[in-house]
C-alpha cells in the first residue's frame, strides 16, 4: 500500500499538480498556473503543497486516488474483522477487541469519504471523512496495541507488543506535529506538515502489516466464529457440558445391567 501511495505522489508529480517534497520554497502567488511551467526552477505557491489529498485532486490521480482509498477502506474492514474474530477465536471477547472493531471501521467510512471528495471540489465532505479517518485509525493502533500486550503469553509476542507500541508513539507524534504545522501560516510549516502527514500514513500501513503474525495461524474456525455471531465461547462451552452429559447417560445403562 506504501508502494501505491508513492506511485500517487510520483504521478502528481510528472504532471506538475504538486511541488516536490524537497521544494521548500513557496510564493503567494505566480505568473503561470504550475502544470504550465517549463523549467528546472518552478514557481509554488500553497495550493501545490504535497499533501495526500493533493496530489489526488486533479485527473488522472483523483481517479487512482479513489482506488486506492476504496480499495483501502474495504482492506481495513477486512483485517479489522479479522482481528476482531481471531481474538475471540483464540483467547475471548473484551470490550478493547470490539472497541478495536468500531474504530477500524469508522476509520474505513472516513477514509472512503476522503478518497471520493476532493478537497478542491468538495471541501467540506473531504475534511469531515478526514476528521474522522485520522483521528479513528490513531484510535485503533493505540487499542490494538493494547489488546497485543493484554492476550501476550510468549515472548515473540510480547516481542510483537513493543513494536506496536513504538510504532503507535511515532504514528501519534507524526499526526500532532502534521496537524498543528497544517493550522500555521508558514510555508515552510505547511510544508512540514505535508511530509509529517506521508510519515502519518506510512507508519499506519506499516502497523496493519504486523497483524501478518497473528493471521499466519488462522485457520477455518475463525470463520466460524463469525458465522456464529462471535459466540465461539458459548458454543464450545454448552457442546463440552453436552457430550459430559451424553457420557453420564451412556455409562448408566451398562451399571443397570450390572446390578
Amino acid at each position: 500500500m506504501h508502494c501505491v501511495l508513492s506511485i500517487l505522489y510520483a504521478m502528481a508529480l510528472y504532471n506538475q499538480h504538486v511541488c516536490p517534497v524537497n521544494n521548500w520554497v513557496y510564493n503567494e502567488s505566480c505568473v503561470e498556473p504550475l502544470p504550465l511551467q517549463r523549467g528546472p526552477v518552478l514557481c509554488c505557491t500553497l495550493d501545490n503543497i504535497p499533501l495526500i489529498s493533493k496530489c489526488g485532486t486533479l485527473p488522472p490521480e483523483s481517479c487512482f486516488f479513489s482506488l486506492i482509498c476504496s480499495t483501502g477502506s474495504f482492506m481495513v474492514m477486512l483485517i479489522g474483522l479479522l482481528r476482531y474474530a481471531h481474538v475471540i477465536e483464540k483467547h475471548q471477547n473484551c470490550i478493547l477487541n470490539t472497541a478495536g472493531l468500531s474504530t477500524g471501521w469508522l476509520c474505513a467510512a472516513g477514509l472512503i469519504m476522503v478518497g471520493n471528495f476532493q478537497v478542491d471540489f468538495a471541501k467540506v465532505l473531504h475534511y469531515v471523512g478526514a476528521g474522522v479517518a485520522f483521528p479513528s485509525s490513531m484510535l485503533f493502533v493505540c487499542l490494538q496495541s493494547a489488546l497485543t500486550y493484554r492476550l501476550a503469553k510468549t515472548q515473540e509476542e510480547y516481542w510483537i507488543g513493543h513494536i506496536r507500541v513504538g510504532m503507535a508513539l511515532l504514528a501519534l507524534i507524526a499526526l500532532v506535529l502534521s496537524g498543528v504545522f497544517f493550522c500555521q501560516e508558514s510555508f515552510a510549516l505547511q510544508h512540514a506538515s505535508a511530509i509529517f502527514e506521508w510519515i502519518y500514513c506510512s507508519i499506519i500501513m506499516f502497523f496493519y502489516g504486523t497483524f501478518a503474525f497473528e493471521f499466519g495461524g488462522m485457520s477455518g474456525d475463525t470463520l466460524m466464529v463469525l458465522s456464529k455471531g462471535g459466540a465461539m465461547q458459548s458454543f464450545s462451552t454448552s457442546e463440552h457440558k453436552t457430550e459430559v452429559g451424553g457420557g453420564t447417560g451412556h455409562h448408566q445403562p451398562e451399571g443397570l445391567s450390572i446390578l
